[in-house]
């Protein structure tokens, strides 16, 4: 594996992926659903990999490690007399999930700074703010391209960089143009985020890289982006999915969902806007249901966003 391959995500998954294969042949007894987990994540790292290199060799490793994966799931589902992926005896089915509890942690801690020290109170740069300090969360520096930022702010990325740049929130090592122009064969190093400040985390490498992984790919859902939803009801995307029980419903259940003012500060909205915005969501398939009553968001993931769930 090349010491230098981009996205830092795809990297260290492979990582993990090679001391994960190697702890499992220590195991004294099989774990066959273990194993199937391990063989479906490579299956997926692989394909990225083919994807990042044009490598058809890679390819063909990721389509053989899911035929591996879904060989041992057969044979688990043979070994128990149920057939594979059953769920009639009452257990629910194991969703797999981006984030540890402590990552999803982490991720709320971040979502909580961002709303607390981005240099406007407007959705889109906090969307901006939020994306760029996580590529940078560690060291203060961090690759980001002209094709990242329209993903994110559409047509409002050139002006959102120009307020950052202004404010000397964010430092450029050339012109905002240049940032614009620039592509993932060749993107733009950010000297500095944040400048003369303290990095305000204290979590390691792998757990930014898979925090900024996860809201790459809250914010980059493809039927958000069919939807043409814009930064408002990506943040609230991104804080709903941060605080789930296991279930997918939103807050811990004591609580009865979020509370809504909570909510609504961080996505920059008056409270009695939050319910337009999670209509918004359930249209997109994010959300099975969104209310608002009672000063709290109570709400439910899709079955299809269960996987981005950060659990309280």
């Amino acid at each position: 594996m090349p010491h230098d391959l981009e996205p830092d995500v795809l990297r260290l998954e492979l990582i993990e992926l090679g001391d994960a294969f190697r702890a499992y042949q220590q195991r004294p007894e099989p774990d066959l659903a273990l194993l199937a987990h391990l063989h479906e994540r490579k299956a997926r790292a692989f394909a990225l990999w083919a994807d990042v290199s044009g490598d058809g060799s890679l390819r063909h490793e990721a389509k053989r490690a899911d035929k591996a994966a879904q060989t041992t799931r057969e044979m688990q589902a043979n070994r128990g007399g149920q057939v594979a992926g059953d769920t009639a005896s009452g257990n629910e089915p194991v969703v797999e999930r981006l984030l540890t509890r402590q990552q999803a942690l982490h991720a709320r801690t971040v979502l909580d700074y961002v709303a607390a020290h981005a240099p406007y109170p407007e959705a889109e740069v906090r969307l901006a703010v939020l994306m760029l300090t996580l590529r940078a969360a560690r060291a203060g520096t961090g690759n980001i391209t002209g094709q990242d930022l329209t993903g994110w702010l559409q047509d409002d990325a050139e002006r959102v960089l120009q307020q950052l740049v202004a404010t000397g929130w964010l430092r450029l090592p050339g012109t905002v143009d240049e940032v614009m122009a620039s592509r993932s064969e060749d993107p733009t190093a950010v000297p500095t985020l944040l400048p003369e400040q303290p990095r305000p985390f204290g979590f390691g490498k792998t757990t930014r890289a898979r925090i900024s992984g996860w809201a790459q790919k809250v914010v980059g859902d493809r039927k958000i982006r069919k939807k043409k939803l814009g930064a408002t009801a990506r943040l609230l995307a991104l804080y709903t999915a941060a605080h789930t029980r296991p279930d997918g419903r939103l807050g811990h259940a004591e609580d009865g969902g979020l509370d809504l003012n909570q909510a609504a500060a961080f996505c920059t909205l008056p409270p009695k806007e939050v319910a337009e915005h999670g209509e918004l969501l359930v249209a997109a398939d994010w959300l099975t249901e969104a209310d608002t009553a009672g000063g709290r968001l109570r709400g439910q993931l899709a079955e299809r966003i269960l996987p981005l769930s950060g659990l309280l």
